[in-house]
């Protein structure tokens, strides 16, 4: 427990002097990734905010500049795992993948809030993502994806107004392992699946 609230702690001041490094996105025209996004839209909507009636396929638009692309380049090296996503990335180069990045955070995002019936599960959320989960030593999720879900170019992604099945779905995956990432398998680890469905309830509502 002691290493994840170090390993937290050293993040965040790497994030707040500058010493985090990442690869920076080329640069995207948004104009082209237009022409290139029409296959995309069937699963991710014509405007980057899915389609209705498959939640388990994430909203694109209005993502932190760089992350689709840092997300495409995992799927076409295997680093992350998608069968649909593997066929679709084959034929992109890292130039077709930057104009996708380049549209898709052009684009606003569509907040449809939470449902009432859900307004207590959100607000248990609420209390994770801005204060943490002292027991276990869980840092506030705000301090790498901001106070409104806004996200962090490149390395953290927004997450307000995310799909929440799509969300739920990917800290499942985080927990499990099945989806690798340094930071989130140890947090989403310790997350009951009754948090994990709080929180993406949440973030679905933040703004």
């Amino acid at each position: 427990m002691k290493k994840l609230l170090v390993l937290s702690l050293a993040l965040a001041g790497m994030m707040a002097t500058g010493v985090v490094h990442a690869t920076h996105a080329s640069e995207g025209v948004a104009e082209t990734g237009a022409a290139k996004a029409a296959v995309c839209s069937s699963c991710h909507g014509p405007d980057g905010n899915g389609m209705s009636g498959t939640p388990l396929y994430p909203k694109l638009a209005d993502q932190v500049p760089g992350y689709i692309l840092s997300q495409l380049k995992a799927f076409k090296d295997g680093s992350r795992q998608d069968p649909i996503m593997a066929g679709m990335v084959a034929a992109l180069s890292e130039e077709d993948m930057a104009h996708l990045d380049a549209y898709y955070s052009s684009l606003p995002v569509m907040n449809v809030g939470v449902k009432k019936e859900d307004e207590e599960q959100a607000l248990a959320g609420q209390k994770i993502y801005r204060g943490g989960y002292s027991k276990l030593n869980i840092s506030a999720c705000m301090s790498c994806h901001g106070p409104s879900g806004e996200g962090i170019p490149i390395q953290f992604p927004r997450v307000s107004g995310q799909n929440a099945e799509y969300t739920e779905k990917q800290l499942h995956a985080f927990k499990d392992g099945t989806r690798k990432h340094d930071m989130m398998n140890p947090i989403a680890f310790l997350l009951s699946n009754e948090q994990i469905k709080q929180l993406s309830i949440y973030m679905q509502g933040l703004k």
